[in-house]
């Protein structure tokens, strides 16, 4: 799952193909989150909005007696774009229609489908006919993941560069986690190695 405007990967599941893998990821999205607001872009997958309902759905108490129903916030959105195509390939027509809730603005697929792209430019398992194969699940997991944290932040992004008219440099790189705030440069694999994390209280 992707922050569009920043490129930051927010979360990923690794696995099969199928509804157990996306739910995984959107349950996982929802989470680091904490439930806030975001709006859902996807193809034409229709699994995509029993998902998200399964992830969103509150109770919504009314002060009688019985359990409450599940219902969907009104802020959750999911827009999915359709390309229509004819016997040969050939895009025909895209088909923009809400799911859940209203249409947002500028809805599409186009950066997730780049960052897959990316990991099977630069990660020779996910290559067709090759030797480079991971083995256990747990080889795959820590491929995957350490391409994402390159992606978020090591290697700098060229649409979210800014221009520096008064320094020497025409742009100032910037990576998806420095576009989020979270991070004032791109770090780098020693950083990444030497860094220590308290995954507790100290």
């Amino acid at each position: 799952m992707q922050d569009r405007p920043s490129r930051f990967i927010a979360a990923c599941a690794t696995g099969r193909i199928g509804d157990d893998l996306v739910e995984r990821a959107v349950t996982l999205t929802v989470a680091c989150t904490q439930g806030h607001p975001l709006n859902w872009c996807s193809d034409g997958w229709r699994g995509y909005a029993a998902i998200l309902t399964r992830a969103y759905r509150q109770p919504l108490r009314s002060g009688q007696r019985g359990r409450p129903p599940l219902v969907v916030p009104p802020h959750v959105c999911l827009t999915q774009t359709i390309k229509h195509r004819d016997e040969h390939g050939k895009l025909l027509s895209v088909e923009i229609r809400a799911a859940l809730g209203e249409v947002i603005s500028q809805p599409g697929t186009v950066h997730i489908e780049r960052v897959n792209g990316m990991l099977r430019d630069r990660l020779n398992a996910l290559t067709r006919k090759t030797h480079a194969f991971a083995k256990r699940d747990a080889t795959w997991d820590a491929l995957v993941h350490l391409q994402l944290f390159e992606h978020n932040w090591i290697r700098p992004h060229r649409a979210l560069r800014l221009p520096m008219p008064a320094e020497s440099r025409r742009y100032q790189p910037r990576t998806p986690a420095m576009a989020l705030g979270l991070t004032d440069h791109p770090w780098s694999w020693i950083a990444f190695l030497t860094t220590s994390l308290y995954t507790t209280s100290q």
